[in-house]
Protein backbone atom coordinates (compact mmCIF):
# COMPACT_ATOMS: atom_id res chain seq x y z
CA UNK A 1 0.00 0.00 0.00
CA UNK A 2 1.65 3.35 -1.19
CA UNK A 3 1.45 5.91 1.72
CA UNK A 4 -0.27 8.83 0.93
CA UNK A 5 2.58 12.05 1.39
CA UNK A 6 0.21 15.09 0.60
CA UNK A 7 0.05 17.86 3.27
CA UNK A 8 -3.78 17.92 3.68
CA UNK A 9 -3.52 21.74 4.79
CA UNK A 10 -1.80 22.78 1.32
CA UNK A 11 -2.22 20.02 -0.95
CA UNK A 12 1.29 19.91 -2.23
CA UNK A 13 3.82 16.70 -1.54
CA UNK A 14 5.38 16.63 2.31
CA UNK A 15 8.50 15.88 2.90
CA UNK A 16 9.60 12.43 3.51
CA UNK A 17 8.92 11.12 7.29
CA UNK A 18 12.67 10.21 8.54
CA UNK A 19 12.95 6.42 8.62
CA UNK A 20 14.59 5.33 11.56
CA UNK A 21 16.36 1.96 12.87
CA UNK A 22 16.15 1.89 17.71
CA UNK A 23 19.33 -0.27 18.51
CA UNK A 24 18.68 -1.21 22.43
CA UNK A 25 19.51 -4.06 24.35
CA UNK A 26 16.80 -3.43 26.87
CA UNK A 27 13.49 -3.83 24.93
CA UNK A 28 11.42 -1.21 27.20
CA UNK A 29 13.59 1.44 26.03
CA UNK A 30 13.30 0.02 22.41
CA UNK A 31 9.50 -0.46 22.77
CA UNK A 32 9.71 3.36 24.34
CA UNK A 33 12.03 5.26 21.64
CA UNK A 34 9.93 3.28 18.98
CA UNK A 35 6.81 4.32 20.19
CA UNK A 36 7.75 8.16 20.71
CA UNK A 37 9.10 8.77 17.19
CA UNK A 38 6.54 6.47 15.52
CA UNK A 39 4.18 8.64 17.07
CA UNK A 40 5.71 11.76 16.06
CA UNK A 41 5.18 13.45 12.98
CA UNK A 42 7.90 12.86 10.33
CA UNK A 43 9.05 9.80 11.41
CA UNK A 44 8.96 6.49 10.64
CA UNK A 45 10.31 3.65 12.57
CA UNK A 46 11.45 0.65 10.11
CA UNK A 47 12.85 -1.86 12.77
CA UNK A 48 14.51 -2.57 15.95
CA UNK A 49 17.71 -4.14 17.01
CA UNK A 50 18.94 -5.72 19.87
CA UNK A 51 22.74 -5.10 19.20
CA UNK A 52 25.01 -3.99 16.85
CA UNK A 53 25.49 -6.63 14.57
CA UNK A 54 21.57 -6.94 14.04
CA UNK A 55 21.24 -2.70 14.03
CA UNK A 56 24.47 -3.25 10.91
CA UNK A 57 22.03 -5.87 9.36
CA UNK A 58 19.18 -3.92 9.35
CA UNK A 59 20.87 -0.94 8.21
CA UNK A 60 22.25 -3.01 5.12
CA UNK A 61 18.62 -4.20 4.19
CA UNK A 62 16.17 -0.72 4.81
CA UNK A 63 18.95 1.95 4.66
CA UNK A 64 17.31 3.76 6.91
CA UNK A 65 18.32 7.67 7.33
CA UNK A 66 19.22 7.90 10.68
CA UNK A 67 20.25 4.80 13.89
CA UNK A 68 19.47 5.69 17.57
CA UNK A 69 22.41 3.26 18.44
CA UNK A 70 23.13 2.28 22.15
CA UNK A 71 26.79 2.01 23.14
CA UNK A 72 26.77 -0.55 25.64
CA UNK A 73 25.28 -3.86 24.32
CA UNK A 74 26.61 -7.69 24.38
CA UNK A 75 27.69 -9.01 21.73
CA UNK A 76 28.58 -6.50 18.81
CA UNK A 77 28.75 -2.74 20.60
CA UNK A 78 26.92 0.39 19.47
CA UNK A 79 30.57 1.85 19.10
CA UNK A 80 32.08 -1.18 17.20
CA UNK A 81 28.75 -0.90 15.11
CA UNK A 82 29.34 2.49 14.10
CA UNK A 83 32.71 1.61 12.89
CA UNK A 84 31.47 -1.04 10.75
CA UNK A 85 28.51 1.31 9.46
CA UNK A 86 31.67 3.70 8.36
CA UNK A 87 33.52 0.84 6.72
CA UNK A 88 30.74 -0.55 4.69
CA UNK A 89 29.72 2.88 3.43
CA UNK A 90 26.08 3.30 4.84
CA UNK A 91 24.98 6.52 4.77
CA UNK A 92 22.49 6.17 7.78
CA UNK A 93 23.45 8.70 10.46
CA UNK A 94 24.22 7.21 13.86
CA UNK A 95 22.52 9.04 16.97
CA UNK A 96 23.93 7.79 19.95
CA UNK A 97 21.45 7.39 22.92
CA UNK A 98 23.46 6.25 26.11
CA UNK A 99 23.49 6.50 29.49
CA UNK A 100 27.22 7.12 29.86
CA UNK A 101 28.78 10.69 28.51
CA UNK A 102 32.44 9.73 30.29
CA UNK A 103 35.14 10.65 27.61
CA UNK A 104 35.86 6.94 27.00
CA UNK A 105 32.55 6.73 25.67
CA UNK A 106 32.13 10.15 23.84
CA UNK A 107 35.18 10.47 22.06
CA UNK A 108 35.51 7.36 20.03
CA UNK A 109 31.81 7.15 19.64
CA UNK A 110 32.41 10.56 17.79
CA UNK A 111 35.53 9.81 15.84
CA UNK A 112 34.23 6.39 14.78
CA UNK A 113 31.85 8.56 13.15
CA UNK A 114 28.30 9.27 14.97
CA UNK A 115 26.94 11.90 14.09
CA UNK A 116 25.58 13.47 17.76
CA UNK A 117 25.65 11.80 21.18
CA UNK A 118 22.55 12.10 23.45
CA UNK A 119 21.22 10.88 26.89
CA UNK A 120 18.44 9.11 27.51
CA UNK A 121 16.92 10.97 30.12
CA UNK A 122 17.25 14.19 27.56
CA UNK A 123 13.76 15.77 27.49
CA UNK A 124 11.53 14.10 24.52
CA UNK A 125 11.69 17.49 22.57
CA UNK A 126 15.50 17.34 22.49
CA UNK A 127 15.37 13.82 21.63
CA UNK A 128 12.90 14.44 18.40
CA UNK A 129 14.95 17.82 17.68
CA UNK A 130 18.20 15.74 17.03
CA UNK A 131 17.02 13.05 15.19
CA UNK A 132 15.94 15.51 13.06
CA UNK A 133 19.19 17.38 13.14
CA UNK A 134 21.15 14.21 12.53
CA UNK A 135 18.94 13.50 9.50
CA UNK A 136 19.79 16.64 8.10
CA UNK A 137 23.79 15.58 8.98
CA UNK A 138 24.35 18.51 11.43
CA UNK A 139 25.88 17.76 14.84
CA UNK A 140 23.86 17.07 17.98
CA UNK A 141 25.41 16.72 21.50
CA UNK A 142 24.05 16.70 24.79
CA UNK A 143 24.96 19.93 26.80
CA UNK A 144 27.14 17.72 29.39
CA UNK A 145 28.60 16.09 25.84
CA UNK A 146 29.51 19.54 24.69
CA UNK A 147 30.89 20.94 27.97
CA UNK A 148 33.06 17.55 28.21
CA UNK A 149 34.38 18.21 24.75
CA UNK A 150 35.25 21.58 25.05
CA UNK A 151 37.17 21.01 28.17
CA UNK A 152 39.32 18.40 26.56
CA UNK A 153 39.86 20.87 23.57
CA UNK A 154 41.11 23.59 26.11
CA UNK A 155 42.89 21.23 28.07
CA UNK A 156 46.66 20.84 26.94
CA UNK A 157 47.31 17.30 25.82
CA UNK A 158 49.73 15.38 28.35
CA UNK A 159 53.38 15.63 27.35
CA UNK A 160 54.41 12.74 25.49
CA UNK A 161 58.01 12.06 27.17
CA UNK A 162 59.05 13.68 30.19
CA UNK A 163 61.82 16.43 29.77
CA UNK A 164 64.64 14.11 31.32
CA UNK A 165 63.51 11.49 28.57
CA UNK A 166 63.69 13.77 26.26
CA UNK A 167 66.91 15.05 26.58
CA UNK A 168 67.76 11.24 26.87
CA UNK A 169 66.91 10.85 22.96
CA UNK A 170 68.14 13.80 21.93
CA UNK A 171 71.70 13.13 23.03
CA UNK A 172 70.98 9.23 21.13
CA UNK A 173 69.76 10.90 17.98
CA UNK A 174 73.19 12.85 18.00
CA UNK A 175 75.51 9.65 18.07
CA UNK A 176 76.53 9.57 21.78
CA UNK A 177 76.37 6.14 23.24
CA UNK A 178 74.74 4.80 26.77
CA UNK A 179 78.14 5.63 28.89
CA UNK A 180 78.38 9.31 26.83
CA UNK A 181 74.63 10.26 27.63
CA UNK A 182 75.04 9.26 31.03
CA UNK A 183 78.46 10.88 31.31
CA UNK A 184 76.95 14.56 29.39
CA UNK A 185 73.38 14.28 32.14
CA UNK A 186 75.62 13.16 35.43
CA UNK A 187 73.19 9.97 35.31
CA UNK A 188 74.43 6.38 36.08
CA UNK A 189 74.20 4.08 32.45
CA UNK A 190 71.48 2.07 34.64
CA UNK A 191 69.64 5.33 34.30
CA UNK A 192 69.81 5.95 30.88
CA UNK A 193 69.05 2.28 29.77
CA UNK A 194 65.61 2.60 32.30
CA UNK A 195 64.29 5.98 30.38
CA UNK A 196 65.27 3.84 27.06
CA UNK A 197 62.85 1.32 27.96
CA UNK A 198 60.49 3.91 29.39
CA UNK A 199 60.55 5.61 25.75
CA UNK A 200 60.69 2.62 23.56
CA UNK A 201 57.02 1.80 25.69
CA UNK A 202 55.96 5.18 25.34
CA UNK A 203 56.91 5.31 21.29
CA UNK A 204 55.62 1.59 20.48
CA UNK A 205 59.19 0.65 18.84
CA UNK A 206 61.92 -1.21 20.13
CA UNK A 207 65.26 0.16 19.58
CA UNK A 208 66.92 3.41 19.78
CA UNK A 209 67.19 3.66 15.60
CA UNK A 210 63.08 3.67 15.78
CA UNK A 211 62.90 5.74 19.00
CA UNK A 212 64.76 8.33 17.15
CA UNK A 213 63.06 7.97 14.36
CA UNK A 214 59.50 8.20 15.55
CA UNK A 215 60.51 11.26 17.81
CA UNK A 216 61.14 12.92 14.24
CA UNK A 217 57.68 11.59 12.83
CA UNK A 218 55.64 13.02 16.40
CA UNK A 219 57.93 16.18 16.21
CA UNK A 220 59.19 15.55 19.88
CA UNK A 221 62.27 15.94 18.48
CA UNK A 222 63.01 18.69 15.61
CA UNK A 223 66.29 18.37 13.58
CA UNK A 224 68.93 20.53 13.91
CA UNK A 225 69.78 23.32 11.14
CA UNK A 226 73.15 22.55 9.39
CA UNK A 227 76.25 24.67 11.26
CA UNK A 228 78.40 26.02 8.85
CA UNK A 229 82.45 27.16 9.94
Amino acid sequence: MTRDTTDPATGQAAEPPIRLIVADDHPIVRDGLSSMFASAPGFEVLGEASDGAEAVRLAQRLRPDVILMDLRMPGMDGLTAITELARLGLTARVLVLTTYDTDTDVLPAIEAGATGYLLKDSPREDLLRGARAAARGESVLSPSVAARLMTRVRTPAPQLLSRRELEVLELMAAGNTNREVAARLFITEATVKSHLLNIYAKLGVKDRAAAVTEAFNRRLLVPRASEHP
